[in-house]
């Protein structure tokens, strides 16, 4: 697992591209979502870069997720 992680912030780059190109693609098959594919393509391209992968303690409030359309 610790292999992976240093793999991903060595190419954070070369990840958020494909991130980027998987999302457009996304969008295509599911339009009329593009808001929520655009939501979830920055919530992965932050938890894959160098150093921002942290997550807030389990006690902490998360806001719920926004209702399905």
């Amino acid at each position: 697992m610790d292999k992976a992680k240093d793999m991903l912030n060595q190419h954070d780059d070369k990840v958020d591209e494909g991130l980027d190109k998987a999302g457009e693609a996304a969008k295509e098959r599911f339009a009329g979502h593009d808001e929520q594919i655009d939501q979830g393509v920055d919530k992965l391209q932050e938890m894959s870069g160098g150093g921002d992968t942290t997550r807030p303690p389990a006690d902490e409030e998360q806001p719920p997720p926004p209702p399905p359309q």
